[in-house]
């Protein structure tokens, strides 16, 4: 099976989970926080796992990285457990974030052009950040508006501030990793890799969030 096929089907049954959590919210049950922090959670055990797994002579040559990136993914636990207390802001993030990742990947891929650092993410382009930035945009409006049934102005801004942040979330997890040497944190999900590679747009957004709710 092709890479393209995996990252559908796989992208397909996440997109599932997502929505059997917001059914679950909608019946009182807490599901869109408790799958948060199990996300979360995964991402922390998998990273602690690559840093295992990785040379010790390159973890001891960039420790005060590795051990600084493995707080803050300590912290976005903590962010998770805040802010999935309001699940529309959390499935709000999920929405937008999923928007940038498929507007980046398939437009990046159909236009091209320059790279924007090439050197930590050689499958980053200009054109795809734009594009996943507007789609974010869009997925952020549309939501509101299937939601509330009006247009809220502000939920664009939102969407061009969580698609921007999540792209740098992309780009640090891919320096962390090229630190490392490796190419993906893990292969749990076929096409994606693994947690933390499919939900690295949550680095720099939930704890963000997570501030403006304080």
């Amino acid at each position: 099976m092709s890479n393209t096929k995996q990252r559908i089907i796989v992208g397909a049954i996440m997109a599932l989970v997502a929505g059997l959590a917001a059914l679950g919210q909608y019946f009182g049950i807490p599901a869109v926080r408790y799958l948060g922090i199990a996300v979360v959670i995964a991402m922390i055990v998998e990273y602690v796992m690559c840093i295992r797994r990785a040379e010790r002579a390159t973890v001891k040559q960039n420790w005060i990285m590795l051990s600084g990136f493995g707080a803050w993914l300590i912290l976005m636990l903590a962010a998770i457990n805040v802010v999935g207390a309001r699940p529309w802001i959390v499935l709000l993030m999920l929405v937008i974030i999923c928007a940038a990742d498929i507007g980046a990947w398939f437009f990046g891929r159909l236009i091209g052009g320059d790279k924007m650092w090439e050197r930590m993410s050689s499958g980053k382009t200009w054109s795809g950040q734009i594009a996943g930035i507007a789609c974010g945009m869009f997925a952020s409006v549309m939501y509101g508006l299937l939601g509330a049934d009006t247009f809220l102005p502000q939920l664009m801004w939102i969407g061009i501030s969580v698609a921007l942040l999540s792209q740098y979330g992309d780009l640090t997890a891919s320096w962390v990793k090229r630190k490392l040497g490796i190419k993906d944190f893990g292969t749990i999900l076929p096409g994606h890799g693994g947690m933390l590679d499919r939900f690295d747009g949550w680095i720099y957004v939930l704890p963000i969030i997570w501030l403006v709710m304080m």
